[in-house]
C-alpha cells in the first residue's frame, strides 16, 4: 500500500498528493462522469475553505452574483444560479438572519422582493473570492496555459451544445423534471 497522503478519493480509489496523471481507470470513464466529478472535488475545496467563514457553497452561489449586481428578484436569481426558487429562498433567508443581505420591495412593485447585499455581505468578498482562487490554482497545478486555454474552450463548446439541446427540448415540449418526485 502507498504511505504518501492522499488529498481525496475517486470511486473509492485514494489519489495521491502529487499524481502526474489520471489514473488509468478513470481516462476511460465518460466526460459527463468525469466532469461531475470534477464539479464535485471544485465544490468540496471551496466548501473546506468557506466553512472557515461561516459560509455555505450555497451561499457562495448567491454572494457571487449579487457582487456583480445588486437588487436582483429572487426569480432572477433563482435562474442566475440555476437554482428552484424554494432553494434560493432558504439561502437568502439564511444570509439575511446572518446580516449579509437585506430584501425589500423597490418602488412600484409591493409584490416582489429584491435583494441587496449588506456592509457585512459586500466585505465578503475581499474574504471569500481569493479562496476560490486559490481552489483554482490548486486545481489547476501542473496544467500548462496551452492545456488551460484548450479546457476553456472545449469546456465552453461542451456548455453551449448542451444549452442548444436543451433548447430543442424545451421547443418540443419537453423540460427538465423537478428534482423531488411525487
Amino acid at each position: 500500500m502507498d504511505d504518501r497522503p492522499v488529498s481525496g478519493a475517486v470511486a473509492g480509489q485514494a489519489v495521491p498528493e502529487k499524481a502526474a496523471a489520471p489514473e488509468v481507470a478513470l481516462l476511460d470513464e465518460r466526460i459527463a462522469h468525469l466532469t461531475r466529478l470534477a464539479a464535485r472535488s471544485f465544490s468540496r475545496a471551496l466548501q473546506i475553505r468557506l466553512a472557515e467563514h461561516d459560509i455555505t457553497f450555497g451561499h457562495w452561489v448567491f454572494l457571487r452574483i449579487l457582487w456583480q449586481q445588486a437588487g436582483l428578484s429572487q426569480r432572477r436569481l433563482s435562474e442566475l444560479a440555476n437554482l428552484t426558487e424554494p432553494t434560493t429562498h432558504a439561502a437568502l433567508s439564511r444570509l439575511e438572519a446572518l446580516g449579509h443581505l437585506t430584501r425589500r420591495h423597490l418602488p412600484g412593485n409591493r409584490r416582489r422582493q429584491h435583494a441587496f447585499l449588506t456592509r457585512s455581505g459586500r466585505a465578503l468578498r475581499d474574504r471569500l473570492e481569493p479562496l476560490a482562487i486559490e481552489v483554482n490554482d490548486v486545481a489547476l497545478q501542473n496544467v500548462s496555459d496551452a492545456d488551460q486555454a484548450v479546457l476553456r474552450r472545449v469546456l465552453g463548446q461542451v456548455i453551449d451544445n448542451l444549452a442548444a439541446d436543451e433548447a430543442r427540448a424545451t421547443e418540443a415540449g419537453r423540460k427538465v423534471p423537478p428534482t423531488r418526485l411525487r
